[in-house]
Parts: C-alpha cells; sequence; structure tokens
C-alpha cells in the first residue's frame, strides 16, 4: 500500500483529497499543520507527502525544508493557491518535487502522484517477497512456493499492512478503523478471528509469524 500524507488547513479540501487518493488505490492521511504533519511522519513511514504552503504557524516552505533534512527521497509536491513565479523557485530550491495551483484537477492530482512515485520507484515495491511467501498488493495474490492461497480482501490488507511494518504492534482499533466499515457494528473480537484465520492459513510460511502482544493488539516478526 502506498502511504500519502496530506497536509492542508482547509479541512474540506483536506477531505475531499483524501477521500479521492483512497479511491484511486492509495491510502491518503490528513493533516491539518505542519505540527501534525511532523507527529505524522514520525508514527509511520509516508511515500509521498502533498503539502499547502500557506498556513497557520509553520508554514509549508518550512515545513519542506524541515522534511528535506530528514529525508531527501520522499516525493513533495506543493499544492498551494500562490500562482506567482518566486514562491515556484523557492519551493524547488527547498527540494520538492512539483507543484500544483489551486483549484486543482483532482484527476490530474492523480496523475502527478503516480508519476512523482513511479520516479521514487516506489510503486515496483508492491510486491512483498518474505522467505516462501510472495504478496501482490496489484493483483492481491498470496502465494507458498508458487501456490496461490485464496484470501479475502481484508484478510490480504491486514496481513500486507503488518508485513509492510515488521515489528511494529497494530492495536485491534487500530486495524479495525483501516479495515472495517466506520458504521460496522463488529466488535474487536472480529480482527483475532481475522488473526486465527491467517495463522492458519500461512503456518506454512517460513519468513514471519504473526505475534499476539498482550493487551494490545498484533505485529509481524520476521524469522
Amino acid at each position: 500500500m502506498i502511504h500519502i500524507l496530506i497536509v492542508d488547513d482547509d479541512p474540506k479540501l483536506n477531505k475531499t483529497v483524501c477521500v479521492y487518493l483512497n479511491d484511486c488505490g492509495f491510502e491518503a492521511t490528513g493533516v491539518l499543520n505542519a505540527q501534525a504533519a511532523y507527529e505524522a511522519l514520525n508514527d509511520r513511514p509516508y511515500d509521498l507527502i502533498v503539502s499547502d504552503i500557506m498556513m497557520p504557524g509553520v508554514d509549508g516552505f518550512a515545513f519542506a525544508r524541515s522534511v528535506r533534512q530528514l529525508n531527501k527521497h520522499i516525493p513533495i509536491l506543493f499544492m498551494s493557491a500562490k500562482d506567482d513565479l518566486p514562491s515556484k523557485q523557492k519551493g524547488f530550491q527547498l527540494g520538492i518535487d512539483d507543484y500544483m495551483v489551486k483549484p486543482v484537477e483532482l484527476a490530474e492530482l492523480e496523475m502527478r502522484v503516480r508519476a512523482l512515485l513511479r520516479r521514487a520507484n516506489i510503486e515496483a515495491e508492491r510486491k512483498l517477497t518474505l522467505g516462501n511467501l510472495v504478496l501482490d498488493a496489484d493483483g492481491m495474490t498470496a502465494e507458498i512456493d508458487g501456490e496461490e492461497i485464496p484470501v479475502s480482501k481484508r484478510e490480504f490488507n491486514i496481513l500486507y499492512k503488518l508485513l509492510s511494518y515488521p515489528k511494529k504492534t497494530f492495536t485491534r482499533a487500530q486495524l479495525m478503523d483501516e479495515f472495517w466499515d466506520a458504521d460496522t457494528d463488529a466488535s474487536l473480537r472480529a480482527v483475532d478471528i481475522y488473526i486465527t484465520k491467517l495463522r492458519d492459513k500461512f503456518s506454512s510460511c517460513d519468513g514471519f509469524e504473526i505475534k499476539t502482544v498482550r493487551g494490545l493488539g498484533y505485529k509481524a516478526v520476521l524469522l
């Protein structure tokens, strides 16, 4: 799964962009200011950042500068109402990768995001290989020793999530928030049931184990 961070202080636009990119097959997370973006980047790795410039507190320029000091490779796309050449020049001098002027066409935003990801060679990493297991995120298929293992979409997504962040503990609530509908009436026990299914189906895998973290949730441990 490709993780995209949207940094924009307009709640409506932020939500619209996140929903659109999620519908395109990405996992977009929205925050309303740079401070929240720093916290999000500390919590998990992201593959691409879409940022506004004019934000309260730390503006987009300062945010991009600090991100570049920590990560020289993550693609940064500015999405701003500032249409003047000096703003664009300053952005690129700070190390951003692309610049779009608001209002943006969402279809064009998607195209530019995909182009940036291709350049960063991130989409090529949508296939996970661990020992005798191969997970293909595009085809949503799982194979052990070349034999396909039947999995539901939710089973695949949970397993891919755990294996994408080995040793990171995910709570039952986190997994349910991400892979169940918001209006679901299922309890947290549903997560335990899916983990049991995954352990049974992938018991012959020699590259990982799904460990229970007592009182918290689950994590994948590589062997």
